[in-house]
């Protein structure tokens, strides 16, 4: 979703003056009180979120305290698990997040320690796991980035919708590192290979298994094809290939006229 320039210009604005405060806030490494102050601060600076109507802090859930709540109206739109800004982010972390979140009925989590920003999807399936949107470090990125602006806007009070925030998720998705490694190994892309190198050596005999072995040998990390992730992807993007495949040959069918007209259409020529 594009968001508007006031947006764009508010969001970019805000980033460059933070980028100043949680630099001094990291050389002073101060605690996760201080950076949960700096964190809701920004949520209503560069977010845009109404500091003393929309954001909770400490907000209870069945016995525990998730750091902040972003809630417009009846509607909690995320969840945010906070960390000190010196803390590395880790897998323990998230699960912590994605705990709470299940517990509310909430799919969306944000992980942060003010200078790197996660996006969590929660799939409320057995078991819940989640799926990351997108990461930023704000210490290491422009304020001007395009992305960071657009996935910021996304979580904007004004762009924040149930569908658009869904939307947005299907399109990181579909350029992920994990995605984009699932359509490579796919066989229409590997054929496209496959030809565009004959043009080059069209005596050289490879065909497109060939190309799948050394692209995963040779080029693709082994983490990626390894993950969880990565498995997921190649198997949606199977189930994807397999679909086209059926709905081409249901059109296919429907052009072409059954025997018994084929007959009547002849005789009448």
């Amino acid at each position: 979703m594009a968001v508007s320039k006031k947006v764009s210009d508010r969001i970019a604005a805000q980033l460059k003056r933070y980028q100043t405060v949680l630099t001094a806030a990291k050389a002073r490494d101060i605690n996760e009180s201080d950076t949960v102050v700096i964190v809701t601060d920004m949520l209503a600076d560069v977010f845009g979120y109404k500091k003393y109507e929309e954001i909770t802090t400490e907000f209870p859930i069945r016995g525990a305290r998730v750091d902040l709540a972003v809630k417009v109206g009846t509607e909690i739109r995320f969840l945010i698990e906070a960390k000190a800004i010196g803390v590395d982010l880790k897998q323990g972390h998230i699960r912590q997040a994605v705990d709470y979140g299940s517990n509310v009925g909430v799919e969306w989590i944000v992980l942060t320690n003010g200078r790197i920003w996660r996006l969590y999807r929660v799939h409320f399936r057995q078991p819940i796991d989640e799926t990351l949107v997108f990461e930023i470090d704000l210490l290491t990125s422009s304020y001007k980035d395009d992305r960071i602006i657009e996935c910021f806007g996304n979580l904007s009070r004004e762009y924040f919708t149930a569908s658009s925030i869904t939307e947005f998720f299907a399109e990181q998705q579909a350029v992920s590192k994990y995605s984009l490694t699932a359509a490579l190994l796919s066989e229409p892309v590997l054929s496209l290979i496959r030809r565009e190198i004959k043009k080059m050596a069209p005596k050289l005999k490879i065909e497109e298994d060939e190309l799948r072995t050394i692209f995963q040998n040779e080029i693709i990390k082994r983490d990626i094809l390894e993950s969880d992730d990565g498995k997921k992807a190649i198997a949606d993007m199977l189930k994807y290939l397999r679909a086209s495949a059926r709905e081409k040959a249901k059109d296919r069918a429907g052009q072409e006229p059954a025997p018994q007209e084929e007959v009547i259409t002849k005789q009448n020529a």
